[in-house]
């Protein structure tokens, strides 16, 4: 974990400094704004290993922030922190292309552990050395690119993930409950609608080609089929 560096973004100087301060003696690399514009400055003047953002900033909102960001580096790692708990805020957060979202108050102990498991995750798909031809399509998991000879479409992390763990099972059914330990970390019904989300997209990004289909297995989970 030593080294990675992280675009904290919060409104409350108090919570921020000491979770900077927190991270910091964690050996992360931790850069602290107060706002959403100073951390979107921040942003394209350095690089950044994961972003750690507060939804609801006045001015630029932690939302809005993500969207820019995604709109430049899809695969940027994001965690959401807030005080909104009301269903809609976080599955708006994933849909995004949160790679977390953490409710406050939360531990220390808990931040770190989901950022531990962000910062794996996507360092385990980056080197992940597999590829696959799905139809018309082909998948290149490191990179988290999908490409169809004419289109290309980066993927978000959790995007990538989800379609990894489709194509390693491909011509079988994926457990819900495995593809949610390994990816969100936990079986919850709020992961589950999130994951629900993600399929959505993935189907949506295969709509130009009828022989592949990610199918519902009801009750069970999914399964990638191509013909």
């Amino acid at each position: 974990m030593a080294h990675i560096k992280i675009l904290l973004a919060e409104d409350d100087r108090n919570l921020g400094m000491i979770l900077k301060a927190f991270l910091d003696s964690k050996g992360l690399v931790t850069t602290f704004c107060m706002s959403g514009e100073e951390a979107w400055r921040s942003f394209n003047a350095s690089e950044y290993d994961l972003c750690l953002f507060d939804v609801t900033m006045p001015g630029m909102d932690g939302f809005t922030l993500a969207k820019q960001i995604k709109s430049i580096h899809p695969s940027m790692p994001i965690i959401f922190l807030t005080a909104r708990k009301e269903q809609d805020d976080i599955l708006e957060g994933f849909r995004i292309g949160a790679d977390d979202y953490i409710t406050k108050p939360f531990s220390m102990d808990e931040l770190l552990a989901r950022i531990e498991a962000v910062h794996r995750r996507c360092v385990h798909s980056q080197t992940q050395p597999s590829s696959y031809r799905l139809g018309s399509y082909t998948f290149d998991a490191p990179r988290h690119v999908l490409s169809n000879g004419t289109e290309t479409k980066k993927l978000t992390s959790k995007e990538a993930d989800l379609l990894l763990l489709l194509c390693e099972n491909i011509g079988n059914t994926l457990e819900r409950g495995t593809a949610l330990k390994q990816i969100w970390h936990e079986d919850s019904y709020l992961n589950a609608r999130s994951m629900d989300v993600y399929v959505t997209k993935l189907r949506k990004y295969f709509k130009d080609d009828p022989n592949v289909d990610i199918q519902n297995v009801h009750g069970v989970g999914f399964k990638l089929v191509v013909k």
